[in-house]
């Protein structure tokens, strides 16, 4: 069945825009459209800033964690765009900025970071599956959804995010197996940079690429420029269009970097030189994207005035949304863990119950 397919990936990642901003061309990829850019440009500033603000939420009590994604924006941007409406999209904990750039309001969308008990959002209202913090525990549900909505007749596609440390979890190779077999219409995009919290590339697979790695499961490979955000659209814009076409479940590596620690708990320093982090800071994809615009007269102040200005907007509504203390209810512990609650959990609610009134009584 695979047997006519060209699973192998690029020599080298797709590449449309280099660092200074200048098109570089690439046979079967075409820049896209201005539009798209553009949209795509204010999202990546607007992401940015959630990031810093969600950093300095941390520094506030705010926030318990926060994995940044400062640097792997235009990964976040375009896993978003390239999806239609009926699309789902499932994310990783570091995938906060993927999950407001598909519409989800990040007030709710950082809830499960703050220390709530559930994920903050309605999966159903913008088609995005609750953040998972488990590595790779969201692969096989998400090609669930791919495989039931391909029963139904639906033509609906998943995108199924996650970082490099997330290849060497069983559920990862699990996934592609189930979704190559049934030929599921699930896009496995994922964000290699460089590190699974401390743990290099080099110390999780000894493959010339984790696009590879699809060879062994029938699974298509492709490898782009995680920094270079119109190539991503090129790239995952393909993979879900083929997916789409009934061509089963594609997979995409972009190669990025995370230019800030692994969370606000890391210290980056004790794995990795400056030097190393200056490089990659270097490849910004918000310089790149801009400096291309501009060159191509499609960027002007004003125009990216409004921009900073939307993402400053943005960033106050999560300041304001999360600067509020929540007064939690002891009794949320036993309302979601079954539809109704066992004889078990009623026992523990009314232990509870008992200790909280004698301790409100003294």
């Amino acid at each position: 069945m695979t047997g006519d397919l060209d699973l192998m990936p690029s020599d080298t990642p797709v590449q449309l825009i280099d660092p200074s901003g200048r098109a570089t061309g690439r046979e079967g990829f075409a820049v896209p459209g201005d539009a798209a850019l553009l949209r795509a440009y204010g999202a990546l500033v607007a992401a940015r800033r959630l990031n810093d603000q969600a950093y300095a939420l941390v520094r506030q009590g705010r926030l318990a964690v926060y994995p940044s994604s400062h640097g792997q924006e235009a990964c976040q941007v375009a896993a978003a765009q390239v999806l239609d409406d009926e699309d789902w999209l499932f994310p990783t904990y570091r995938d906060t900025a993927a999950i407001v750039a598909r519409g989800v309001d990040p007030v709710e969308a950082l809830v499960l970071l703050k220390g709530d008990w559930h994920s903050g959002y309605d999966p159903y209202a913008k088609k995005v599956a609750p953040q998972a913090t488990p590595l790779a525990t969201q692969l096989p549900h998400a090609v669930g959804v791919a495989h039931a909505a391909r029963l139904r007749g639906e033509s609906t596609v998943v995108m199924a995010l996650c970082g490099d440390g997330g290849t060497s979890e069983g559920d990862f190779h699990e996934a592609l197996n189930f979704a190559a077999v049934f030929r599921a219409p699930v896009v496995f995009f994922v964000q290699n940079n460089e590190y699974a919290i401390s743990v290099p590339l080099s110390r999780q697979t000894a493959a010339p690429s984790i696009a590879h790695k699809g060879v062994g499961y029938g699974v298509p490979g492709e490898r782009v420029d995680g920094n270079d955000v119109a190539a991503l659209l090129a790239v995952l814009g393909d993979a879900v269009a083929r997916a789409r076409a009934g061509e089963g479940p594609q997979l995409v590596e972009a190669h990025t970097y995370r230019i800030q620690a692994h969370t606000n708990a890391d210290d980056a320093t004790r794995y990795r030189r400056d030097e190393e982090v200056a490089a990659w800071a270097g490849r910004d994809p918000i310089l790149r994207m801009g400096a291309y615009l501009r060159e191509h007269d499609l960027l002007t102040d004003e125009q990216a005035t409004a921009y900073a200005e939307a993402a400053d907007e943005v960033a106050s509504h999560t300041r304001d949304g999360l600067n509020t203390d929540v007064s939690p209810r002891p009794d949320d512990l036993f309302d979601h863990v079954y539809a109704r609650r066992t004889p078990q959990l009623k026992e523990q609610a009314a232990m509870l119950a008992d200790e909280l009134a004698r301790e409100v009584a003294r």
